[in-house]
């Protein structure tokens, strides 16, 4: 059985190349996850022009992370009120059949 080795993926972030492999499938991920970065860097930037280097890098990614934790949280406040909507019904329905 030959293993397939992951295909090196270059990219481009702050103006340096970096070599990456990405694991089989998930090219486009990291593609995605690039691009993200990049539009970051950019945004952060423009309010923050003095910024170089890691500094620029560190405000970004913790930019990125905290709209990471806003979306977990509205996710769950998501799955929450739906859970609620669910077990609404479900009680709904069990009424409605004992009633019968």
């Amino acid at each position: 059985m030959r293993l397939h080795a992951q295909p090196v993926n270059v990219v481009s972030i702050l103006g340096n190349d970096y070599s990456l492999k990405a694991p089989e499938g998930q090219e486009e991920t990291l593609s995605q996850a690039v691009r993200m970065l990049n539009v970051a860097l950019a945004e952060t930037k423009r309010n923050y022009p003095t910024l170089i280097g890691d500094k620029l890098l560190v405000l970004a990614a913790l930019n990125l992370c905290s709209k990471q934790i806003e979306l977990q949280r509205e996710h769950a406040q998501t799955l929450e009120r739906t859970q609620a909507q669910i077990d609404a019904t479900v009680d709904a329905i069990s009424r409605t059949i004992s009633d019968q």
